[in-house]
């Protein structure tokens, strides 16, 4: 089988709890609508956006035996998977989201020091592009993957954070979040002055994303207009770096990439849960050619929610 994106670690439930406000404060008691527990953290949500666009995903994870690790095997059943055990059980966030769509998330990242993804679970894989999970048993697999492209996702990396240097030094391609920084533009300069990257996107949310390049300065581009009210910006991080891989791996200038994962990230917005509902490829190409149609930047009235 001929695999499009190759997508390691990241799998886990999102327990998602719709709360009145957000910061919430104290009270002994809330009445909440219905708590559901959903396929969700980043990987999963990468392989899932990939697999909705068409693309041929492969996925390798480790999980707990758990019921979290039942819900996580049933939700990617239509994805070419592979996973080894979780000593500390399969990953877990209890997401709060305030009726504008934002959320705070509490993650439990289940980690066993020393722990390792198996070269078995991926070996045999041989796809034309790896999507690595910043969790710390994939740090290891770089030199499994010589010769083909990377990409990973920093999220709310501060620029500073030991933790994330290994996959933001060693990666072609790299996501990040401004959420927690004081100079976006600093960070992805410094990404491409000491690490192998060529591309280096930062999402801002309703403002928009900018985009690095080797030989360029640093470039600001639009979020797209939302397809409907908000309802749960979870997952609209992860639909982004979907659509701008389908991008790339069909051949698309940057731009359009760029454009294609505001699409798919503004669709996410707008439907409840994490990785549930990802954009298909016939409506991303609709969408998209609409938006290029009538590139105007979103204005009141074609509301934005802030996401990472």
């Amino acid at each position: 089988m001929n695999i499009d994106i190759l997508v390691l670690g990241g799998a886990g439930v999102d327990t998602t709890v719709y709360v009145p406000e957000l910061p919430l404060p104290y009270r002994d008691t809330y009445h909440v609508p219905p708590v559901v527990d959903r396929i969700g953290n980043t990987g999963a949500g990468v392989a899932l956006g990939c697999h909705a666009l068409g693309l041929a995903v492969a996925f390798a994870d480790l999980i707990g035996d758990d019921p979290q690790g039942a819900l996580v095997r049933q939700a990617l059943r239509e994805v070419d998977c592979s996973f080894g055990p979780a000593a500390a059980g399969t990953r877990r966030s209890v997401l709060l989201v305030g009726p504008d769509g934002r959320r705070t998330s509490l993650h439990d990242p289940k980690v066993t020091p020393d722990e390792r993804l198996p070269r078995e679970l991926y070996a045999n894989v041989r796809p034309r592009h790896v999507h690595l999970s910043i969790m710390d048993f994939c740090r290891h697999v770089y030199p499994d993957l010589d010769g083909t492209p990377i990409s990973t996702d920093l999220h709310d990396w501060d620029g500073a954070n030991d933790y994330h240097k290994d996959f933001a030094y060693r990666s072609d391609l790299v996501f990040l979040s401004a959420t927690a920084l004081a100079d976006p533009a600093a960070t992805m300069r410094d990404i491409l002055e000491r690490g192998r990257a060529h591309t280096v996107v930062c999402t801002r949310g309703a403002d928009g994303c900018l985009v690095l390049t080797r030989g360029s300065g640093v470039r600001a581009f639009p979020a797209a207009p939302l397809p409907g009210p908000v309802a749960d910006s979870n997952g609209a991080g992860d639909a982004f770096v979907s659509g701008f891989l389908y991008g790339t791996l069909r051949g698309r200038p940057l731009e359009e990439c760029v454009r294609l994962g505001a699409t798919a990230g503004a669709h996410a917005c707008t439907v409840a849960g994490t990785h549930e509902s990802p954009i298909t490829e016939a409506a991303l190409l609709a969408t998209f050619s609409r938006w290029t149609a009538d590139p105007a930047p979103a204005r009141p009235g074609r509301r934005t929610a802030g996401w990472t």
